[in-house]
């Protein structure tokens, strides 16, 4: 028995899967501390500020997390140092400017009125360098699958901000400048904890060669359109909600949208499970493979959210209390929960067209893709917000640009090999039914 559950905790879909439950738990008793202690108001300006903050993060995220363990995963030892020291390279210019523009914009923020935003400009430059070790650490460890520390640093990370927030409301001094420090300061003892560790391979800075550099880069300048595509519409959809509608509607709406994160596990879970499978099938030139790979795993997660989204739907408002606590209940945010799990059915296939045509070498299908979806976005957030004058515009917009990215990545994925796309919910029905006949299978056994 006890042979079984270690091979279980040592399983790394095990663990790339319990990494993100445990992550987007302590990422909700994060948000429950922040909305209980802070006003509607300071919570919004928090949302704000990190919703803009991640966004430009993902330029430096997306750029480099694809490519990285696309040309790292499963490569010699000298070609993982030639892989490690040119994205070393490359994060140190791209952290450089971001840094650079922070502090240019220092000379203008007596200009600058929102509150947010003066955070943002303000304080980015910290975060970016602070955070720059502990990212590429994680990026090191998704290459070698080493799940089980990449769950270690995301612990140092969330874990240890969580700490300073509890004990910020034990001694009195929650307030949203010491939010801010205690987050500032988290990333930094993150990066200090994967440089002693030895996991971030800065060492191999010195082995980069140009033409590994301007592979990454090449690859990076697209493949940087998935990773948008899954934080830009949020962010869109928080700047239109900010100026228009206020802060404390921001605040609302964020914390319907937080749940999702209930969603995004999986998702996240069996995306980094799936690039290497997908990867390998790819370079076996398996074009069958590589599309059998990709409807199993959109289609069995399309499958498991059909009743988790009508469970959610029926005890919305629970979570929203024990989140918010009574100042948010009665307001819109459990029907934008139910709004947004509603769509959720269609979430997995975007998601897995997008992963898919990166591995496929087609990331600029994915960033001209972004693009479209943004400007869907925006147009359906403010036809939203003038018809209806409330968050709910926003909640009812998102259908439209996942259904257009869904489009695109499958007429993309289409001119590689032809498969109909309602055959991914057949698929993802049949593998459901193979995995809960192999688990009824082993409790039997077992007893």
């Amino acid at each position: 028995m006890w042979q079984r559950v270690y091979n279980l905790i040592k399983n790394k879909y095990f663990l790339s899967l319990a990494g993100n439950v445990i992550m987007s738990g302590l990422g909700l008793i994060t948000m429950t501390l922040i909305y209980r202690a802070l006003s509607p108001s300071d919570a919004g300006t928090w949302v704000f500020f990190q919703s803009i903050l991640l966004l430009i993060d993902t330029f430096r995220s997306g750029f480099l997390t694809t490519a990285f363990i696309k040309f790292y995963a499963g490569a010699d030892k000298e070609r993982t140092a030639e892989v490690a020291g040119s994205a070393w390279y490359l994060g140190i210019g791209v952290t450089f400017m971001l840094v650079l523009v922070s502090v240019s914009s220092l000379f203008f923020l007596g200009n600058i009125h929102d509150e947010g935003l003066v955070l943002f400009f303000k304080w980015s430059g910290l975060y970016y360098a602070f955070s720059l070790p502990w990212f590429l650490g994680t990026c090191v460890i998704q290459g070698d699958q080493h799940f089980g520390k990449l769950l270690y640093i995301r612990l140092c990370n969330q874990g240890s901000f969580i700490v300073f927030i509890i004990l910020l409301i034990i001694i009195g001094k929650i307030s949203l400048p010491n939010v801010l420090f205690a987050y500032l300061f988290s990333n930094l003892i993150t990066s200090i904890y994967a440089l002693v560790k030895g996991w971030t391979r800065i060492a191999d800075l010195r082995k980069r060669t140009k033409a590994s550099v301007k592979e990454i880069y090449n690859f990076g300048k697209y493949s940087v359109g998935t990773a948008l595509s899954a934080n830009m519409f949020n962010t869109s959809d928080t700047f239109i909600i900010n100026f228009v509608l206020g802060k404390p509607a921001l605040a609302i709406y964020n914390l319907g949208q937080t749940l999702m994160q209930l969603v995004e596990i999986p998702l996240r879970s069996f995306a980094v499970t799936a690039m290497p499978e997908l990867a390998v099938a790819y370079n076996q030139n398996n074009r069958e493979g590589v599309i059998q790979i990709m409807k199993k795993y959109a289609g069995m997660l399309s499958v498991l959210l059909i009743p988790a989204a009508i469970i959610g739907c029926a005890l919305a408002d629970l979570p929203i209390y024990i989140i918010g606590g009574g100042r948010y209940a009665g307001t819109e945010a459990a029907n934008v929960f139910r709004l947004f799990l509603t769509f959720a059915i269609i979430f997995p296939p975007d998601r897995f067209f997008a992963l898919t045509l990166d591995v496929i070498h087609q990331p600029k299908v994915n960033f001209y893709k972004v693009l479209v979806m943004l400007a869907v976005n925006i147009g359906a957030d403010l036809a939203g917000v003038y018809l209806t004058h409330s968050v709910y515009g926003i909640a009812f917009a998102t259908v439209l640009p996942i259904s257009t990215g869904a489009i695109i990545g499958y007429w993309a994925l289409n001119k590689y090999k032809a498969f109909s796309f309602w055959n991914i919910f057949k698929v993802g029905y049949d593998e459901s039914l193979v995995l809960l006949k192999q688990i009824t299978r082993k409790r039997k056994l077992q007893n």
